[in-house]
């Protein structure tokens, strides 16, 4: 299927300086502030990690697009990447993503490694084939799992050993495991086993944990044997941005082929994840891809792009889509979303959302989806899906052709007010 594949090829196609105008607060939402910026910056000035003439960091703070090329499949950043935990997007056949306008999703290294396990993986050559994917795949490392799973397992440098969840067995995920478990699973982008920092966490707790993830990075760059894909190195440093600058600056040193920002969306406010990225940003090297993991929701999106991020992926679309929340313009509901089990819908012939082009929009009323979701039948999870993952490709599409026009800064407060009018 995609025989072809070659490390990553990444190219900067538009990057559009914030405008001075931003300073002065003009383009603040309630969670982020332009202030930010500057006061994050001079925090790390006064403790001695950056220098005056790093000011010039700042210019290229923004939003931008960039190539991503695997082989033969190529794609524009900003984007949103589906979550396919075990090898499915819940509910839907990777035709189903594939025709929205998806060509990168993401699975699971932890969980994939459990189940179906690395023997059958390597008969089938890897998850393209596995799972009949012609797309390409990002593998998360199992690190969100050091910290989710903390109460099962046990953490030491040489890495983290679980009690099996599914039978109780003992599984230990080391970088260099991770590293070859992901070339098993033949992932186009693999991603370094780290260590999520638990929130809240003391300074000296982010220290800790952000250390041990930079040395983890260094060995899982040098336990790599396939040399032609990707590795991403994992920004961690818990809520303080002085740690997240030295994180990012010593990843730098291993010279990844991208770097992701972990540990944010893993319980802190909106205003502080803001905060972070704004202390962060400046720093992320400017020629290669910036991931923000585990972020999906629409008004995150809108205010991480304008700072510069390329990639993001969050299970909330689906997962949402199963619990009947639906993500929709302004124009379909005051506060961006419709709950469909609601009695209000019971006899609606509107689709979700009249501006909406997915399949379910263009085939099936409210009332209708409503009747699946009270009568419990399987299809409406798969309806609700491809249209909430519809809903972020549009947004990520609108956002992606307002910077390639350079109109972004003009088009950005209708931007928020269609697709997330509850935020602003």
């Amino acid at each position: 299927m995609l025989s072809d594949r070659n490390i990553i090829e990444f190219n900067l196609l538009q990057s559009l300086p914030l405008p001075e105008n931003f300073k002065s607060g003009q383009f603040d939402t309630n969670d982020l502030k332009a202030q930010d910026l500057y006061s994050e910056f001079d925090q790390v000035l006064q403790k001695g990690i950056a220098q005056t003439k790093d000011m010039s960091l700042l210019e290229d703070v923004g939003p931008r697009i960039t190539k991503l090329k695997f082989g033969s499949v190529e794609l524009e950043t900003p984007i949103f990447m589906p979550v396919g935990t075990v090898g499915s997007v819940k509910s839907l056949s990777p035709e189903d993503v594939y025709s929205i306008g998806y060509r990168l999703i993401l699975g699971n290294t932890y969980h994939l490694n459990l189940r179906p396990g690395m023997e059958l993986m390597r008969e089938f050559g890897g998850l393209h084939e596995f799972m009949r994917w012609p797309g390409a795949i990002l593998t998360d490392s199992g690190g969100f799992q050091v910290m989710s799973l903390a109460k099962i397992r046990k953490l030491t440098e040489e890495g983290a050993t679980f009690a099996n969840h599914i039978n109780g067995a003992k599984i230990t995920l080391t970088p260099e495991n991770v590293v070859k478990i992901q070339e098993d699973i033949d992932s186009d982008i693999q991603m370094v086993l780290d260590e999520c920092t638990p929130y809240p966490a003391t300074h000296a707790e982010a220290l800790s944990s952000m250390e041990r993830s930079m040395r983890w990075a260094k060995r899982a760059r040098m336990a790599r044997n396939k040399l032609n894909r990707a590795q991403f190195g994992i920004v961690q440093g818990g809520m303080y941005g002085d740690l997240r600058v030295q994180s990012i600056k010593q990843l730098v040193e291993n010279d990844f082929e991208g770097y992701a920002i972990g540990g944010l969306s893993v319980g802190e406010s909106k205003r502080e994840m803001r905060r972070l990225l704004s202390a962060t940003m400046p720093w992320m090297p400017k020629f290669k891809p910036r991931y923000l993991m585990g972020v999906g929701a629409p008004d995150d999106l809108i205010d991480a792009i304008m700072l510069g991020i390329d990639m993001f992926d969050c299970v909330m679309p689906t997962r949402n889509a199963r619990n009947g929340s639906v993500f929709v313009r302004q124009a379909a509901s005051a506060n961006g979303k419709i709950q469909i089990k609601n009695a209000i819908h019971r006899t609606s012939k509107l689709p979700l959302d009249s501006e909406c082009k997915c399949y379910t929009c263009q085939n099936y009323s409210r009332a209708y989806l409503r009747h699946l979701f009270v009568a419990e039948e399987l299809l409406v999870f798969r309806l609700l899906s491809i249209h909430n993952l519809q809903f972020l490709f549009d947004l990520t599409f609108e956002m992606r052709e307002s910077i390639r026009a350079g109109t972004i800064f003009s088009s950005l407060p209708s931007i928020r007010r269609k697709y997330a009018p509850g935020s602003v």
